[in-house]
């Protein structure tokens, strides 16, 4: 059974990723009751959280019934960084995850999130200062490299164990790939094949069914899934995977009422932790999962998605429920 730290796991473990503005408390709530054994919160900006800016400081934010949990940090500065660090204690992870894996553009032009891959040294060495500063487990999420030209993921995944990481994540692409063509699992079994590696290794990218992640596990000998795409606005994914484990079959999917039932829920319970204007806005991109497949939706997923008022969103989830309550979902 894999262990990050003293935190024991199931056999394979199914972890939900960190998204900005995705994995917030209402959502890891959501795929925590759906089967999720370990989650990571939205990224947050070590700058931002030395400044105190109100955008970083509310994902601090955690709850007893989430554990085990892992807050995730970015930045490229050591100061920065070991003083986020310091204030990341303070709301009491189960664990504190680097990000080495963040593709995007903002990111990557301070040289933090996947900017990092082009200067391993000071991958290494802010990963070392960090486990130094920290009694909390440190994880690692990053990618296979920057480019296809300087894919040497076993060797940093060796020397980021070495300075005391405890698990690691690799998303199977490189940065300049951002999330296109298909993810690359390979080098990743690689990763968990060298005979150094003692600590847990979890693949990501593209574990968008439950056929992927028994793959994932039986073909690449991987110690565990992080899911990311695939659970938006879907958190039954987990339970789904882990039935496909255990009986080989796919369990039926989620009736109308219950998805209904998932969306009041998740858009309230936004609502409650960051207030309604922010709490209707920052739901909307799972709604189109939530009510994927249903025929001549267009008008209800609109109403949904261009409200800013929460009234007229629940009011429409009152609708879709009387008229595609019947609607049988393959």
């Amino acid at each position: 059974m894999p262990k990050i730290g003293n935190i024991e796991l199931p056999d394979f473990p199914l972890l939900l990723a960190p998204m900005e503005d995705v994995s917030d408390p209402p959502f890891r709530k959501l795929c925590k009751e759906q089967g999720a054994d370990v989650v990571y919160t939205e990224f947050i900006s070590s700058e931002g959280l030395i400044r105190d800016a109100a955008k970083s400081v509310i994902k601090l934010d955690i709850y007893e019934k989430e554990r085990p949990v892992g807050i995730q940090i970015f930045g490229a500065e050591l100061d920065s960084m070991l003083q986020a660090v310091d204030i990341v204690e303070k709301s009491n992870p189960d664990i504190i995850d680097i990000n080495f894996g963040c593709p995007v553009k903002k990111v990557v032009c301070k040289n933090a999130g996947a900017g990092i891959l082009r200067d391993i040294p000071l991958m290494v060495k802010l990963t070392e200062e960090i486990v130094k500063r920290t009694k909390l487990p440190v994880t690692v999420k990053t990618r296979l490299g920057w480019d296809n030209n300087s894919i040497k993921i076993v060797e940093v995944a060796e020397r980021l164990q070495d300075v005391g990481i405890e698990a690691i994540s690799i998303h199977g692409r490189t940065r300049v790939q951002m999330y296109k063509g298909e993810a690359d699992w390979k080098p990743i079994a690689e990763v968990k094949n060298n005979q150094r590696m003692r600590i847990p290794v979890f693949g990501n990218g593209d574990v968008d069914t439950p056929e992927a992640a028994v793959k994932m596990r039986d073909e690449y000998g991987l110690d565990g899934a992080m899911i990311g795409r695939a659970s938006i606005g879907y958190p039954w994914f987990f339970k789904e995977v882990k039935h496909y484990f255990k009986t080989g079959e796919h369990l039926a999917p989620p009736t109308m009422q219950e998805r209904v039932e998932a969306a009041r829920r998740h858009l309230q319970m936004a609502i409650d932790w960051k207030g309604e204007k922010l709490g209707v806005f920052e739901t909307r991109r799972h709604y189109t999962n939530y009510f994927k497949g249903i025929p001549h939706f267009k008008e209800y997923r609109m109403k949904m998605v261009t409200s800013d008022d929460a009234a007229d969103v629940f009011a429409a989830f009152d609708e879709v429920e009387e008229k595609f309550g019947d609607y049988q979902f393959a």
